[in-house]
């Protein structure tokens, strides 16, 4: 049996690679009639309100954004606007190289996966679609569930999914909104993804003074683990 029976992944900065804001967010500016850099102004500062879900579904938090922006969009450019933030935030998630591989040696393990992000509502909407979804048991996505990292209740939420207590989880994230503080503090073993690419990675509120275990690949989760069983692999 592992030490851990699960194994509970952040998602962007750690699942995929270093994430910035791309070309493709011009379109959402131009479709709202908002200066780009008026946009990320706001995106940015306001990455809590609207990662916590409180403002309602996608179209109903971007007019909030436009609110904030001070532009007055249609209805109809607010509803495109949305299916081109959904594209550009998309392109922007590109998964690492390790991703499938570590999760689905972890399953070979019989170890447990598990997904914790703080996210808007685009990733519950494109998750589906990407080669990590059928490895991964559980999902929890702050937008859903109404808090951001580094709160207890997103942790907790998991091991209540996975049947499981903190302590039998091992949580991997690369320190964005306190995440590894949280899961400490929550129970379970927390470890540092510092992988190089991540020096350029978008991140709020991150976990700078982290004393903690720190991993330089995704690969290494594996070798936190007991051996491969004799007898499979």
């Amino acid at each position: 049996m592992p030490r851990y029976q699960a194994v509970l992944f952040d998602f962007f900065g750690t699942l995929t690679r270093c994430v910035r804001r791309g070309a493709a967010h011009q379109d959402t500016a131009d479709l709202l009639g908002c200066p780009a850099d008026t946009l990320a102004e706001v995106l940015d500062r306001t990455y809590y309100q609207r990662a916590s879900g409180g403002l309602g579904n996608a179209e109903a938090t971007l007019r909030w954004v436009c609110d904030q922006a001070g532009v007055r969009p249609s209805d109809r450019a607010v509803r495109a606007a949305v299916a081109s933030r959904h594209r550009a935030v998309r392109a922007d998630t590109r998964l690492r190289d390790e991703a499938v591989p570590v999760l689905a040696a972890l399953r070979q393990r019989g170890v447990r996966t598990g997904l914790i992000s703080d996210c808007t509502h685009e990733l519950p909407a494109f998750l589906p679609q990407l080669a990590v979804a059928p490895l991964l048991d559980v999902r929890v996505f702050s937008v859903q569930v109404g808090r951001c990292k580094p709160d207890p209740a997103l942790y907790l939420a998991a091991c209540q999914r996975l049947g499981l207590v903190p302590s039998d989880c091992l949580y991997v994230g690369d320190g964005g909104s306190q995440e590894l503080t949280g899961a400490d503090r929550a129970g379970m073993t927390a470890v540092r993804l510092a992988a190089p690419d991540l020096a350029e990675h978008m991140a709020f509120n991150v976990d700078r003074g982290w004393d903690g275990p720190v991993l330089t690949s995704l690969a290494q989760v594996l070798d936190l683990l007991d051996p491969l069983p004799a007898g499979r692999g």
